[in-house]
């Protein structure tokens, strides 16, 4: 009995081998999945393993006769095979000690004694080891040869060489961010210094005033490192001046905050619902009672009910000419009629200027002869995301100054220290009421500062 062992990747290799190497009337003793290469355990691929038999000394299966009439048909022990109950209970105890030898060798020659002792036993054991015919399995076709390469240029080369040195330089900047990232979460895993609480005690005081979050964190870091330069006690008094010194500089900036001497035309934008209007009425009663310039209107507000009218009785108290322009081309005529006039005020229409498309057909209106200034007009109540919005879109063409209103509605001015730092503007006025022309002052930094500071807890 020759016993050989298979691994192949299907059983239709199988059987094609043990077809060839064994003949038609081999049998089939065991199989089982088994895994092979890969790199320790990893990456192995899924194999079969099968073990196959052939018995030498069974006789030479013969046809039986038929009937005349009937066409003739071999009938071969493996058809008996897959006739016979007994082609399904197992695998003749010769061939159990074959298979087990089979693992340790490609093939084993059984003894001659292991042989059957009769052609009846023989016979028997060869309808127990019959195998079913194999059907052909073609070869696989070769595969096509790749089409060659072509040759890179020594430009391709360098090309392909800059791209895989980016690719190096951006993992190793990931690895590095990795690190500096474990490093951080070690420090922060270690014991923690207890809090200062000074410094507790004016971060709730800054992000209650809705201050941006990061920059508070940026103000108390400059309050520790400057009591740590000072070798000074970080107390409520030292944290106080500290921040009030942070604030000052902050809010100073650089340049007039009132309207310049020399200013022919003052633009006030801005969204609805701010006080643009009153907040003109307001500063042109300022010049023309305090300084004693004259003074003109020009309005572009003709979308908002009784604009016009309410600039109009304004105009009409301070003795003040009012011009209404409904395009940028009526600009020309209405400068040609204000000509000498001293300073003019334009009012604009409040739109949602959130929308960039807004604020690019309002900047048309903005154009000057002469020197301008442009006030954007936010309300303190505004949430602060908002104003971030709006003054984002206004950046972008010209704005020289902001100015505040609403400041008796509201007990957080946090936002104005937000706004001056994230767009670098100059403040100029703040209003805090409804009364022409009281109602309006020049914003003072150090009055904001000490209301940001001030604790209003009972």
């Amino acid at each position: 009995m020759r016993v050989k062992r298979y691994v192949v990747d299907s059983m239709p290799d199988a059987l094609q081998k043990i077809r060839s190497d064994l003949g038609k009337d081999a049998v089939i003793i065991n199989t089982k999945e088994v895994r092979s290469g890969g790199f320790l355990g990893l990456f192995s691929k899924k194999k079969i393993e099968v073990i196959a038999a052939m018995d030498n000394s069974a006789p030479t299966p013969t046809t039986a006769p038929v009937p005349s009439g009937k066409s003739q048909e071999p009938v071969s022990a493996s058809r008996q095979q897959a006739a016979s109950p007994s082609s399904f209970g197992g695998v003749s105890t010769a061939a159990k000690p074959a298979a087990a030898a089979a693992y340790g060798a490609q093939a084993v020659q059984t003894p001659p004694a292991a042989q059957p002792a009769s052609s009846a036993a023989a016979r028997e054991e060869k309808l127990s080891l019959a195998f079913p015919e194999v059907p052909d399995v073609f070869p696989p076709a070769p595969p096509a040869k790749a089409p060659a390469a072509p040759r890179e240029t020594p430009l391709e080369r360098s090309q392909a060489a800059g791209v895989t040195r980016a690719k190096e330089d951006l993992l190793m900047d990931e690895i590095k961010q990795m690190k500096e990232m474990m490093l951080k979460l070690s420090l922060r895993s270690g014991p923690a210094e207890e809090p200062n609480p000074s410094l507790e005690r004016y971060e709730r005081l800054l992000l209650d005033q809705e201050i941006d979050p990061q920059l508070v964190r940026q103000l108390l870091a400059g309050v520790a490192e400057e009591a740590e330069r000072e070798e000074a006690e970080l107390d409520d008094a030292f944290a106080r001046q500290s921040l009030q010194r942070q604030l000052s500089a902050l809010l100073g900036g650089g340049g007039g905050k009132a309207i310049a001497p020399d200013t022919r035309i003052a633009h006030f934008v801005g969204p609805t619902g701010v006080g643009k209007t009153t907040t003109i009425a307001k500063l042109a009663a300022e010049q023309v009672l305090k300084h004693q310039r004259k003074v003109g209107f020009i309005t572009s507000d003709t979308y908002r009910i009784a604009a016009v009218e309410q600039l109009k009785t304004y105009g009409t108290i301070l003795n003040v000419p009012l011009e209404v322009v409904f395009s940028p081309l009526d600009l020309n005529k209405a400068f040609e009629n204000l000509k000498d006039c001293d300073l003019i005020f334009m009012d604009t229409a409040g739109r949602n200027f959130r929308n960039e498309m807004y604020v690019s057909e309002l900047n048309a209106l903005l154009r000057t002869s002469g020197k301008s200034e442009t006030f954007l007009v936010l309300s303190l109540t505004t949430k602060y995301k908002d104003m971030k919005a709006i003054t984002g879109n206004f950046h972008k063409f010209k704005l020289n100054k902001v100015l505040f209103t609403k400041m008796d509605e509201t007990d957080s001015y946090g936002a104005i220290v937000n706004l001056v730092h994230d767009f670098g503007l100059q403040p100029s006025y703040i209003a805090n009421g409804q009364s022409v022309p009281d109602d309006i002052s020049i914003l003072q930094e150090q009055h904001i500062i000490d209301l940001i500071l001030e604790d209003r807890e009972p």
